[in-house]
Order: structure tokens, then sequence, then C-alpha cells
């Protein structure tokens, strides 16, 4: 009966929310911002450089076209300085570094003014390589890294949603707040800040949508991971999901390095849009023209129809406290080469891929299999599987266990370096 009651309820908001289809995202839109974000000129993003400083510049432009409401003195700006003490910041040396988020809000109306919806995406990136900021292309420091996916895509769907939403609400809503968050890739650092310096009250804030790495979308396949943090999740995102089909992948908890879960840390219920990992991930390859600019804008549509439901629903998100996963060790490790499946863990790691010339590929590791197994360690999720390769060293020869449909097959791969 509970669960009836909420479909009824979320189906009643939605409905009062008005046509929510009615205005679509547009890939000629997120396609310039992807154009301008992740362009050589942009120098990666990286902290530090121009290039941030001009894409910063750019987002603040668009949430004034757009019609946003600056949050300070600073314009859209809010800008800091990055801790040196901080592990993060000691780690890619950019202690002292001058940012900034870019914050702009829609206000509220009404009875629920006082209540805000965050919706976030990172808009920093590798700039020109390295690993001490991440690179999986160990060979190609001083080559810029574009980051189209990872994530102007993410800032495109962050703006196509403010476009879409800026003239759609009506009646009494929540406050929306509209942040484009700066060095995640040196540890969640911008929303970090944010949630720490808040430009509205942390607690009248219900719930933080997350566009991380929406760029991909392959054969409908959207995953909205944290949809366990909030028990009205799974019915809002099926019953909006009825004019999408996609295939919606709706799970797990509200941790996992991006910026949502500096708000899930702070009890907030959380959802992080993924269009899963590539072979591109955190390489110089990852370029605006390997961006799904029609999928892209689908998934801004559809953002935009929950926040919309999130904003007018009159009642909270109730938040479910789910434990912080035990942190993966630090260090040097061993990599395998493959691309796990961020959307299911079936007794193991499934993997979407192997990349080319990899010690999994060199093995016969194929896209498809499943990992239950690394040398003496088993493997039941991705975070055993990166604690493993943690444990393990470049060089290391070890058998690989994998179930490929109804076979398990053991392999012997000698490990490179590098990251997961």
């Amino acid at each position: 009966m509970l669960a009836r009651a909420l479909v009824v309820s979320t189906l009643a908001v939605v409905v009062a929310a008005g046509p929510l289809a009615a205005q679509r995202g547009s890939p000629r839109r997120v396609q310039a911002d992807i154009a301008f974000l992740a362009a050589d000129a942009r120098e990666g993003r990286g902290v530090g450089t121009g290039g941030l400083e001009a894409a910063a510049e750019y987002i603040a432009r668009e949430f004034a076209r757009i019609g946003l409401t600056q949050p300070s003195d600073s314009g859209f700006f809010q800008p800091f300085t990055i801790d040196s003490s901080a592990p993060a910041a000691a780690h890619s040396g950019l202690g002292g570094a001058a940012v900034k988020n870019v914050v702009g809000i829609l206000p509220g109306r009404g009875a629920l003014a006082g209540q805000v919806v965050v919706l976030g995406a990172h808009y920093d990136h590798l700039g020109r390589g390295g690993r001490m900021v991440g690179s999986l292309d160990p060979d190609s420091v001083g080559v810029t890294h574009n980051g189209a996916d990872d994530n102007a895509s993410g800032s495109a769907a962050l703006l196509e949603t403010a476009r879409l939403l800026r003239g759609r609400l009506r009646g009494d809503r929540r406050t929306i707040v509209f942040v484009a968050f700066t060095a995640e890739e040196i540890g969640t650092i911008g929303s970090n800040y944010y949630v720490k310096h808040p430009v509205l009250p942390m607690d009248s804030t219900v719930v933080m949508l997350n566009f991380d790495m929406v760029g991909r979308l392959r054969e409908q396949k959207l995953l909205a991971l944290g949809a366990e943090t909030a028990p009205e999740f799974p019915h809002l995102l099926d019953s909006l999901n009825t004019t999408y089909r996609f295939d919606l992948r709706a799970s797990g908890d509200g941790w996992g390095r991006s910026d949502q879960q500096e708000f899930y840390a702070v009890g907030i219920p959380v959802i992080h849009f993924f269009t899963d990992t590539h072979e591109d991930y955190h390489r110089v390859t990852d370029d605006p023209e390997t961006i799904n600019a029609d999928g892209l804008a689908m998934i801004a549509t559809y953002a935009a129809d929950l926040t919309t439901a999130l904003a007018t629903r009159p009642e909270r998100l109730t938040y479910i406290s789910i434990p912080r996963p035990a942190p993966v060790a630090a260090g040097a490790r061993a990599s395998l080469g493959t691309i796990p499946d961020m959307a299911s863990s079936p007794g193991g790691v499934r993997l979407t891929g192997v990349r080319e010339g990899s010690p999994a590929a060199t093995a016969g590791i194929q896209g498809g299999d499943i990992i239950t197994r690394i040398g003496e360690y088993e493997v039941k999720d991705l975070y055993d599987m990166q604690n493993a390769l943690v444990k393990l060293s470049p060089g290391d020869v070890v058998d690989v266990v994998v179930r490929r449909g109804e076979e398990t097959k053991t392999v012997r791969v000698t490990l490179g370096g590098g990251r997961e």
C-alpha cells in the first residue's frame, strides 16, 4: 500500500507540474557548449590554466543569458584558494591555487521557496595530463586532455537543464541552485568547499543531482547512481522514464568519486547521472566528436522533468544513510586495462570492454566477462577489484578468474601500471 501511495503521489506531482516534455533539450546548444569547453584552446581546463578561467567565464555568461540570479557580490563566482594541507592538494601539487565555483540561482516561490534543490557538474579536467592528475595516457604528458565527456558533457547538461527550467516552472516551487564545481579531478575540492560555504543554508537543501560523464549514451543505457539514498527515488525515476524509455539503471548509494558524495556525506539524498565508462576516459582521445549530442539533450530534458517534480512535490525526500565503503588503499597500482560496467556487480565485476593492447586484452579477457578473482583476492565488486590491484604491483603475474556465460575461465595476466 505504501509503495502504491508513493507512485500515486509522484504521478500527481508530475501531472500538476504541467506538460513536462513540452520543451526539449537542444542537441545544437549542448554541442556548442562542448565545442567551447573541450576545445584545444581551453588547455584541458586544468587547475591553474587560462583555459579553466575561460570555461568559468563562459558558464557565467550562459547563466546570465539564461536569467539566473547572482548569489553574491562576486557575481556568479564563488572564489577560493585550494587548501595546501589537503591530501588531494599535496598529491597534485596544486595547493594554494586560486579557483572558483560558478553558481546561479533560480528563485523559488511560495511556501516551498525556502527549500533548495542543487544541480551540479564539475567543469575542470586534467589539463596537459600526467599521472599526478590522473591521466591514463602516461606517455602524453604535455598534451592537452580535452575532457569532452569528462566533464564538458556534464557542464553542458547543467546549462541545458537550466535553460529548460527557466521557462517552465510555475506556482509554488523550491529554489534551484546550479553549481559548476571546480577541481573535482584532484579530489572533489570544489563541491567540498561549496558544502562548507553554501550560498543558501545546507539544512534547507533537500536533494542534489549531479551530472558527470553524460555524453556517451549508448543503447539508451543511463545510470542513475544514488537511487538508494531515498526510498522515493525508484518510483519517481521510473515514472518519468516512460516518456524516454532509457535503459535506466537506478541503483547504488551516494558514495563514489564525484561531487554528489560531498552532499550525501552531510545527509542529502543524491542522484549521479552517468552514461558509464569508456576507453577514452582520462585519455587525450576524449574529444568533442565522440559526444552523442542527441542523447545528452535527452538526458538534460529528463533531468529537467525530474527537477520539476522534486522542486514542486510537497514533501521532502526521506534520506537513507548508507555507510561509506572502506577506502581504496593509496599508492602505486597495478592495472588490467579493463573498462568496468558501473551499473551492476553480479557477484564480481562485469566488463563493458578491455583496452586494446592492455594486459587484459593480451590475456584474452573480453567485454562481457565477469571478473571474480585476481590472484589470491576474491572480487565481489569494484571496491574489491580496486583494492586487489593496489595490493599487487605492475609486472606481477597473476591468475585472473572470469565468468563468460556459463563457463568459468582462468587466465594468466602480467599486470601493467596505472589506474583501472
